[in-house]
Order: C-alpha cells, then sequence, then structure tokens
C-alpha cells in the first residue's frame, strides 16, 4: 500500500479517534512487557524460590559456565524486578529490554523448548518466553517511544536516548 492510500474503513466514524489513540499502543505494550515479567522476581527474592532455581535449572545449564547458581538465580529476581520496572517507566528501556531479551531466550531454548511448543505442555512449553523473547528484542529495536521518562531526561539534558 503506498503512503498516499487511504484504508477504507469498516467503521470510518471512528477514523478520528483511532488516529487519537494510536500513539498510545506502543507504550502499552512496553509498559505491559515490563509488569508482566515483575511479579516472578517475588519468589526468587522474597520467597524460597532462588535456591529451588539454582539447583534444578541453573546448576545443570552449567554449560554456561556459571559459577555460583544461587547467585545468578538471585541476580534473574534482581533483574525482573528492575528491568521490568525501567521498562514500565520507560527508563534505561533499551538496557532493561536487553538484558531481559537475554533472560528470556535462555528460557525459551533451554528451559522451556525441550518440553514442547504449546505453554499448555506438561511443565509449560516454549510459546510464552518466546513472545516474551520477541516483545524485548522489539522494544530494545524501537526504543522507548512515548510517554517514558527516557525522553525527559533525554530532553532535560539535551542527550540523545539509549
Amino acid at each position: 500500500m503506498l503512503a498516499t492510500d487511504s484504508p477504507k474503513r469498516v467503521f470510518p466514524g471512528l477514523a478520528a479517534f483511532h488516529e487519537r489513540i494510536a500513539p498510545f499502543g506502543y507504550p502499552l505494550m512496553r509498559i505491559a512487557a515490563g509488569a508482566i515479567i515483575m511479579p516472578h522476581a517475588f519468589p526468587k527474592l522474597f520467597g524460597s524460590f532462588a535456591p529451588v532455581l539454582a539447583k534444578n535449572v541453573l546448576a545443570p545449564l552449567g554449560f554456561l559456565d556459571f559459577p555460583d547458581p544461587l547467585f545468578w538465580a538471585y541476580f534473574l529476581g534482581v533483574l525482573e524486578l528492575v528491568g521490568g520496572g525501567l521498562l514500565v517507566l520507560g527508563l534505561l528501556t533499551r538496557v532493561a529490554a536487553l538484558g531481559l531479551a537475554i533472560e528470556t531466550a535462555i528460557i525459551t531454548y533451554f528451559v522451556a523448548m525441550p518440553k514442547g511448543w504449546f505453554y499448555a505442555s506438561p511443565g509449560g512449553g516454549a510459546e510464552f518466553p518466546a513472545i516474551l523473547t520477541l516483545l524485548y528484542l522489539g522494544i530494545l529495536l524501537a526504543g522507548p517511544g512515548r510517554c517514558a521518562l527516557d525522553r525527559l531526561v533525554a530532553k532535560r539534558w539535551s542527550i540523545g536516548i539509549l
């Protein structure tokens, strides 16, 4: 479709409304992507899940040469809580998205794929972590967008957005 072509709308009376709300679609996705990962941090940081994660998931991934699986379990909790919060706020957006993309890519490939694709598979499949990986990669590529503190910081100090 050419840029000069205007799409035919099913409900033409809603065109002005759609044009007003369209710029908020991406910030909504960025905020949801941050908010969805944050609850995964609480059992690691404030519950008893970190030792279980270290023993049953991270230690068997020893080929990655992680020296202390318990440290990395807590690190993942901090990444999920802080990184998710940064995405919600739109602050250091690309840095947070990169960290979360790496985490979810590792989860997708090494933890979830052996269980199958569909998330309804016993033990959970790769479907959910894969879509999160793609979402975080999209945020990494697109940057903070509207409604982000990165934009305010960049404007205040006349710097480019990370």
